[in-house]
C-alpha cells in the first residue's frame, strides 16, 4: 500500500491542500463500501499477545493508534479508519451550528518541513447532522469513537452565548460518542481567543459536565490543549488548567493542537511560510513541543488521567518517544498526509519491533518511561 501512496501522493499534491483532502474523504467514502479490499491494502501485523492492546477512559482498544481530529470532521469515513486498522478515531471538531469556515485558500502544506498550515475556521456540517450519520452506522461502527467539539465560527457568540453554544453541542453529541473532547485551544476562528483563560474554562466544563448529567451519561470528557510556547515552558498556565479539570471530573487531556507561531520551521522558504499566512500549524515541528507537554502533563497527574498524545506523529520511533513521554494513546493527521494510510500499520509493526528490542511484553509497560515520574 506504501507503493500505491507514494506513486498517488504526486498527483494529489499537484491540487492544494484542501482540494486533496476533499478527494482524498471521497475515496474514503468509496473504499469502505469494499471492507475487504481496503483490509487487503492495509494489513495491521499479527500481535498475537495482545501487546499494543490496552484499556482506558474504561474503554477496550485493539491498538493505540488513532485518526486526530480534522481529518474527518463530519463523521464520513468511521468504518474506513477501522479498515486500515486505526484503534480508535476522533471525528470533528463539530460545532452546535452548521459553519462555512474562513475564505479559501485556507489550507496548505509545507513539504520540506512535512507541516500543514490551516486556517479551516471550524467549517463542519454541525452536530445534528454529524450525530444523525454517526447514529447510522449501526454494526460499521466498531471501535471506540471521540467526538471533538468546538465553538460554533461566530464572534458574535460570546459569554453566556459561547457557554449555551458548547451546551448544545454537548446534548447532541454525547448521546453518539464513547468520548468527547473539549476543543478549548482552536486558533483558527476569527475573534482568534480560546477557553484556554481560567476564567472562561471553568464555566465552560462545568456547563458541559451538567448537560452530560442532564443526559443520564458518564461519557468521558477530555480537554485539549494548545502546544507550549517552548520546550523549557513556564508550566504555572497549564498547571492551572490541569487542576481546574481534575476538580471538574476531566476524564483526561488531548496535547496538543495546532500551534498558531511558525517555530520549528527550518526548512521551508521565507516566501513559502508567508504564502501560507497565517493559521494552526501542525506536523513534524510540534513533536519536541508535544512531547514536553505530555512529559509535563503525566509528572502531574501519573497514570491518573491519561493522555492522548498527538502532533508530529509520522514514525513509528515518534510514536514511541510519544508513549514513552506519557502518553497512552496517539493520534495522526499530517503524518497521514505525508506518508499515506499506510502508516498506521507500519506505527504498529514498528511499536512490535522496540518492545521486543526493550525487552517490554506490553505497550503499557512503556508508558511514561522517558518522564520523571515512575510509571
Amino acid at each position: 500500500m506504501a507503493a500505491i501512496y507514494t506513486a498517488l501522493r504526486p498527483l494529489l499534491f499537484r491540487a492544494n491542500a484542501e482540494a486533496a483532502h476533499r478527494i482524498g474523504i471521497r475515496l474514503g467514502r468509496l473504499g469502505q463500501r469494499v471492507p475487504p479490499l481496503v483490509r487487503a491494502l492495509h494489513r495491521s501485523p499479527k500481535d498475537p499477545t495482545g501487546a499494543l492492546r490496552l484499556r482506558a477512559f474504561g474503554l477496550d482498544f485493539e491498538n493505540p493508534i488513532g485518526i486526530a481530529a480534522g481529518l474527518d470532521k463530519n463523521a464520513e469515513c468511521v468504518p474506513l479508519w477501522t479498515q486500515i486498522g486505526a484503534g480508535f478515531c476522533e471525528v470533528g471538531s463539530v460545532s452546535a451550528k452548521p459553519s462555512a469556515g474562513n475564505p479559501r485558500p485556507r489550507a496548505f502544506r509545507l513539504p520540506k518541513d512535512r507541516a500543514l498550515v490551516n486556517r479551516m475556521g471550524l467549517n463542519n456540517e454541525g452536530a445534528k447532522a454529524v450525530a444523525a450519520r454517526i447514529g447510522g452506522l449501526g454494526s460499521r461502527r466498531t471501535r471506540p469513537l471521540a467526538i471533538n467539539i468546538a465553538k460554533t465560527h461566530d464572534p458574535g457568540i460570546l459569554g453566556d452565548a459561547a457557554l449555551d453554544d458548547f451546551a448544545e453541542s454537548a446534548a447532541t453529541l454525547l448521546p453518539h460518542a464513547d468520548l468527547v473532547v473539549l476543543n478549548v485551544s482552536c486558533p483558527n476562528t476569527r475573534e482568534g481567543k480560546t477557553f484556554e483563560d481560567p476564567s472562561a474554562f471553568a464555566p465552560l466544563v462545568e456547563r458541559v459536565v451538567e448537560e452530560r448529567t442532564r443526559l443520564g451519561l458518564s461519557t468521558p470528557l477530555l480537554v485539549k490543549f494548545s502546544p507550549p510556547a517552548s520546550v523549557d515552558f513556564d508550566p504555572g498556565a497549564i498547571d492551572a488548567l490541569i487542576d481546574l479539570a481534575r476538580d471538574r471530573d476531566i476524564a483526561g487531556f488531548v496535547a496538543t493542537n495546532t500551534a498558531a507561531d511558525r517555530q520549528g520551521l527550518v526548512r521551508s522558504s521565507t516566501a513559502a511560510v508567508e504564502g501560507a499566512g497565517m493559521g494552526g500549524l501542525s506536523g513534524a515541528p510540534l513533536r519536541d513541543r508535544a512531547n514536553a507537554l505530555v512529559r509535563h502533563i503525566y509528572g502531574r497527574v501519573e497514570r491518573e488521567l491519561p493522555i492522548v498524545g498527538v502532533g508530529g506523529i509520522d514514525s513509528p520511533e515518534a510514536a514511541y518517544e510519544r508513549f514513552r513521554s506519557g502518553a497512552t494513546l496517539v493520534q495522526l493527521y499530517t503524518g497521514l498526509v505525508f506518508e499515506g494510510p499506510g502508516l498506521v500499520a507500519r506505527i504498529q509493526s514498528g511499536l512490535l519491533r522496540c518492545l521486543e528490542r526493550d525487552g517490554l511484553s506490553t505497550l503499557s509497560e512503556a508508558i511514561g518511561t522517558d518522564c520523571c515520574v515512575n510509571p
